[in-house]
């Protein structure tokens, strides 16, 4: 029997369905045994469909064209996957590599930290930590071209990491975004600010 593995990554935003797969050659009589192996109990994403259902259609010889694209009509358990997948495989698909950090799977380019490719909890715990390049004072341009840029700040991780968003823009002009980050950070100036381009804007990021 062969099994094509699908890429999964578990972000902030959701599950990302990776674009690749991997075949593999399983001996039928030896099904329950590889699942046990690939998919470890102690798993908390781990999930299979019912091992009765799987030897049914091993012993019928049930047989398709892998899809072209895996979405929600290429699934038949569909009802068997928990929400977050079935949610993924409405979106589009990602291109995923591995955390430089922890090794788990995240979405290629969308957290990138001196020349790594992270997940968004490590580069979180990073750039937004007590060592990340925190600013005093309002920012000159020349501080806003070398900001911190990333897809998306997520508000769970910054409030285990004790730090606030103050203030979210939109798609502006760079001057005009520069014009109201400093406006926010003059009114308190002895606290510590973070400008963060994001792919929505901008964001202003408060150290607690």
């Amino acid at each position: 029997m062969t099994a094509s593995l699908i890429p999964l990554a578990w972000t902030p935003r959701g599950v990302c369905v990776g674009n690749g797969r991997q075949d593999v050659a399983i001996p039928a009589a030896g099904i329950p045994e590889w699942i046990d192996r690939t998919f470890p109990g102690e798993d908390d994403h781990a999930f299979i469909a019912s091992i009765r259902d799987l030897e049914m259609l091993v012993r019928i010889g049930w047989e398709t064209p892998f899809p072209e694209t895996v979405d929600r009509r290429s699934v038949l358990n569909i009802e068997d996957l928990p929400d977050e997948i079935i949610e993924g495989l409405g979106h589009p698909h990602g291109d995923l590599v591995a955390c430089a950090a922890c090794r788990s799977l995240c979405v290629r380019d969308e957290f990138f930290w001196k020349d790594r490719q992270l997940c968004a909890w490590d580069y979180h715990a990073q750039t937004f930590g007590k060592r990340g390049p925190w600013h005093e004072g309002v920012y000159e341009e020349r501080h806003f071209e070398s900001v911190p840029a990333c897809a998306y700040v997520a508000p769970p991780l910054l409030e285990e990491l004790g730090v606030q968003e103050v203030l979210a823009i939109g798609e502006v002009p760079q001057s005009l975004a520069l014009s109201l980050v400093n406006t926010v950070i003059s009114t308190e100036g002895s606290r510590a600010y973070m400008a963060v381009k994001t792919e929505l804007g901008y964001s202003v990021l408060r150290e607690a």
